[in-house]
């Protein structure tokens, strides 16, 4: 039966590609010819994938370090917008190597059998037609569907990618979602290739915001509102007014090749001397204002960056750093105050806290308010690295130490905040094997890379958790010691709807994501939004604001301008019954237990994903995607 697949298929290939089939794609039959004609695959050939051996995943992870970690949120957050199940979410390099992967645990080898393994190489010359490769090829967005693979045995997929580029135009990174199910219609592709682009784009706006982030960054939009939003151009110059790189937006708006712009003065393109244009900087750049085209044409602007001043300056003591977050509830004032007498004292601080509670902020205000506050605040998520990988990532390696390392070695996170503050979120998650070196870097203070020497590091930990602990240190899945030596002092940060200060923080947070903008809450919608239980927390919150933000008319946010789930909420009275109450908790704890995987927590409670749904919708519970 295969073999018949196989060979109608390749014949089916060999037609098109000779150009005897004129209703295929162009785009298809072009891929194709170069898998006959440049790269001699054959169509009916089951070969096993290629893929990286370890040393060489790790150098090409660490090459594309930053963008990695950009990355790992927005594709979980993807994820979640694809409900999930029968969906891999996958990153690749320049290559074609897939460098990370998110799907559901219950499906990871549904995948891996399709040959999407962590380290496998999707290139076209490798794989043939699929979504990565052809990607690569045609750099620009794209479907291929099931029987437009090239490979016999890809044609159960159906990929969407997308291109990511760094900010000089080079192709960096290719985001891509990948498919086993038989229902999916070429069709029903147009929504999930509209979610990849708008991820790849956010992935790149992120890149280059934080690759230039020492020099002078203008950003800049035809329309007020939408400086600040991922469509919006971006040009970045150094302290002499150079072009250093400007993104692809940028090059639309001001209607000019990459080559006329990059090397050139900023004031050459601009009605605005560079004297002027210094002096409109700001550390934040959240207000923006008019600037013209040397030609003439309107824009709005703002520059990010330290304003310079023609006058001498006045030398003052310098004022103390504030934490960038909302704390006007006092019970978090006083936790504050608390961590950061122990934490100056070199005690581990350990955050509880439900999902998107706050608690990475928290742990960087901690740091901000320290005398660590000019070194380096290094975050690791232990639950979204592999877990074949975390070592690397946590203790880094030496030079040779393994086939493919990179020559001079890597760093790993506990070298890189040496002087500053390690933050080990889900540390949960992190495997018992790794627990045991964690906790002789802990008693030591030396750092052993993957086939180093020791070496010393003067770093402060924060961990953080959703889980409990203890129950875990019971189950024999962490070590009682190494929770003791983390517990130095435990910090519990309230939900949300526990919070006194939830109208402060509505309005920090509104402040925050409408920028410039002069955004009014009507009161019938404020009162919904402080009423609601947000069972997604701070991160919810900010989600819900951005959203009514982009969507609000003349400023002012209304009650109906609110996501739906806000127009029925579940009713006090029914939810004060014994067995609805006790129903709303159950499913609150199953999908905290789970992180919001709906198949796991449908799986545990034994109802299908529909029925999950259905009683998620009669108690009111609902979470916007994360951000």
């Amino acid at each position: 039966m295969h073999n018949d697949h196989f060979s109608r298929h390749a014949q089916q290939v060999l037609t098109v590609a000779h150009g005897r089939d004129p209703s295929s794609d162009p785009s298809i039959a072009r891929s194709w010819l170069r898998c006959l004609e440049d790269y001699h695959l054959d169509p009916a050939q089951t070969i096993a994938p290629t893929v990286l051996e370890h040393g060489r995943l790790l150098e090409s992870r660490e090459r594309l370090q930053q963008v990695l970690h950009i990355a790992g949120g927005e594709m979980n957050s993807l994820h979640q917008q694809l409900s999930g199940a029968g969906h891999a979410v996958l990153l690749t390099d320049a290559r074609g190597v897939i460098l990370n992967c998110v799907t559901a645990p219950s499906e990871r080898k549904i995948f891996e059998r399709a040959g999407l393994w962590l380290g496998a190489d999707w290139s076209e010359a490798c794989e043939g037609t699929n979504g990565i490769g052809t990607c690569l090829v045609e750099r620009q967005s794209l479907t291929i569907h099931r029987d437009e693979h090239f490979r016999g045995r890809h044609t159960g997929l159906t990929c969407s990618a997308s291109p990511v580029f760094d900010p000089h135009g080079d192709l960096l990174a290719v985001l891509d979602v990948s498919s086993a199910r038989e229902d999916v219609s070429r069709q029903s592709q147009f929504h999930t290739m509209a979610l990849v682009n708008l991820s790849a784009k956010m992935i790149e706006s992120c890149y280059f915001l934080r690759h230039f982030e020492q020099h002078w960054l203008l950003r800049f939009h035809l329309q007020a509102e939408s400086v600040g939003l991922f469509s919006e151009g971006l040009l970045a110059f150094d302290a002499e007014g150079r072009i250093c790189a400007v993104n692809q937006s940028a090059l639309n708006l001001l209607g000019q090749r990459r080559d006329a712009l990059v090397g050139r003065s900023v004031d050459a393109f601009f009605d605005c001397a560079l004297d002027q244009l210094f002096g409109r900087a700001s550390a934040h750049a959240t207000a923006s204002w008019p600037l013209r085209t040397r030609d003439g044409r309107p824009l709005f602007a703002a520059l990010r960056g330290q304003p310079r001043k023609v006058a001498v300056p006045v030398f003052k003591p310098e004022a103390p750093r504030l934490p960038s977050i909302c704390l006007g509830d006092p019970a978090l004032q006083n936790e504050l105050r608390r961590a950061l007498r122990v934490f100056e004292r070199d005690v581990p601080l350990l955050i509880n806290g439900e999902t998107g509670s706050g608690k990475e902020a928290f742990a960087k205000a901690v740091h901000q308010a320290s005398r660590r506050v000019d070194k380096a605040f290094v975050p690791l998520n232990c639950a979204a690295i592999p877990e074949n990988l975390i070592e690397s990532e946590l203790f880094g390696y030496r030079g040779g130490s393994f086939t493919g390392a990179l020559k001079d070695g890597m760093r790993g996170k506990l070298q890189q905040a040496d002087g500053g503050t390690l933050f080990l979120d889900e540390i949960g998650d992190m495997p018992l094997a790794l627990q045991t070196r964690l906790l002789r870097v802990l008693e030591d203070r030396l750092v052993v890379p993957i086939g180093g020497e020791p070496q010393a590091v003067n770093v402060r930990i924060i961990s953080a958790t959703h889980r409990n602990l203890l129950e875990r240190v019971q189950d024999g899945s962490f070590r009682e010691d190494l929770y003791y030596r983390l517990n130095g002092l435990e910090i519990a940060l309230p939900a949300l709807r526990d919070r006194s200060d939830k109208s402060d923080l509505l309005d920090f947070l509104l402040a925050q994501e409408a920028g410039d903008q002069t955004v009014h809450i009507e009161p019938a919608a404020r009162q919904a939004l402080l009423a609601f239980a947000w069972p997604g927390n701070v991160r919810q919150l900010r989600t819900v604001l951005r959203t009514v933000v982009a969507l609000c008319d003349d400023g002012r946010v209304t009650l109906s301008d609110l996501p739906a789930l806000f127009h029925h909420p579940a009713s006090p009275k029914v939810c004060a019954l014994p067995l609805d109450d006790a129903e709303r908790q159950t499913l609150l704890a199953t999908l905290e237990q789970h992180r919001w995987h709906m198949t796991l927590t449908a799986e545990q409670l034994g109802v299908s994903r529909n029925t999950l749904y259905r009683k998620l919708r009669k108690h009111g519970i609902a979470r916007v995607s994360m951000v």
